[in-house]
């Protein structure tokens, strides 16, 4: 009874379009800045290396290499500080978190990539040709 008080409450929270990413994938993060009376959205990019939580309190992990140094930034994914999130490839993993790669460097880091349908996320193969329609 308690928790669904709860729920109701932080339902109101929620924000309803966010796009949908899995761990794995390389995503571009736009974060609202505000300097003095300015306000602009600053993007990070990066590979997201792990999710949790759930509801209002699910924050997700990015990680980047600067200048030769990996960096990586958690963002709440309810945000308002998070204008948008934006898919730029879709990595095929095996694990919910991966931070193996923090241990890895250059090429080590790449992720085999996996083409996912809009509509929902059935997993098409990288280089897997449709078959050829015979004239």
């Amino acid at each position: 009874m308690k928790r669904a008080g709860i729920e109701r409450v932080e339902a109101a929270y929620l924000v309803k379009d966010r796009t949908e990413f899995h761990v794995g994938d390389t995503v571009d993060v736009g974060v609202r800045i505000v300097e003095g009376g300015k306000e602009r959205i600053q993007v990070f990019g990066g590979v997201v290396i792990g999710r949790r939580g759930h509801a209002v309190s699910e924050t997700f992990s990015v990680r980047r290499i600067v200048a030769g140094e990996g960096v990586e930034r958690t963002f709440p994914l309810h945000a308002p500080s998070v204008s948008f999130i934006r898919v730029v490839r879709s990595g095929k993993v095996r694990r919910a978190k991966l931070l193996y790669l923090r241990k890895r460097v250059g090429k080590a880091t790449r992720l085999a990539e996996e083409r996912r349908d809009l509509d929902g996320g059935a997993a098409v193969k990288q280089g897997a040709s449709a078959p050829a329609a015979e004239a």
